[in-house]
């Protein structure tokens, strides 16, 4: 077995609370120290909140299970460079992000570049229909996206990435990432206006 499934396994199955410390900070440094019980509780914490964001990226849960036990291992053998300057979920995010474009890197084939002029597509939806979708039915529409450009989708939106930055996270360049992330939006724009008709 190795480290990381160890480490996994032992946030799976250690329930002992981490100790009488409760702030953040004590809590890190526990986890620093190889506190399994504080490695749980770090984990109890935070996995929801990773998970959802893991979520807007793939709708395969063995996907998101392994994304999130990947960004797990790295945030917990990597707790020691965290400077306690900066928010805490800011820092776990990063990685997270990090470990999910890793991942998506793997399955993005290299394109060619788009030499095509790009328009921006302002997708504009009647509120009443915006009003009837749930959080659910939003995150499925973004789910059927292909996943170059659901990726690309998300970074830009919810991480505010510039497209050079999403262009090195995905091996891609910047202009591709602007085909991606129009097209994600002509795409969206033809699903939400099929639901007012």
């Amino acid at each position: 077995m190795s480290e990381k499934d160890n480490i996994v396994q032992s946030l799976a199955t250690e329930s002992s609370p981490a100790s009488g410390k409760n702030t953040p900070y004590d809590l890190i440094e526990l986890c620093i120290a190889q506190n399994r019980a504080a490695q749980k509780k770090l984990y109890d914490h935070y996995a929801p909140l990773l998970y959802g964001i893991i979520k807007r990226y793939t709708y395969n849960n063995g996907q998101a299970d392994e994304i999130l036990n990947d960004s797990f291992f790295k945030i917990l053998t990597s707790l020691q460079s965290y400077s306690f300057k900066g928010s805490f979920e800011g820092w776990m995010r990063r990685i997270v992000i990090n470990t999910i474009t890793d991942n998506f890197r793997k399955y993005i084939k290299k394109e060619p570049a788009y030499k095509v002029e790009i328009e921006t597509t302002d997708v504009h939806v009647e509120g009443e229909v915006m009003g009837r979708l749930g959080y659910k039915e939003l995150l499925a529409l973004v789910h059927s996206l292909p996943d170059t450009q659901r990726t690309v989708f998300n970074l830009f939106v919810f991480e505010q990435f510039s497209h050079k930055e999403i262009g090195e996270h995905l091996g891609i360049n910047e202009n591709n990432s602007r085909w991606h992330l129009n097209d994600a939006r002509r795409r969206l724009k033809e699903k939400i206006s099929s639901m007012q008709d």
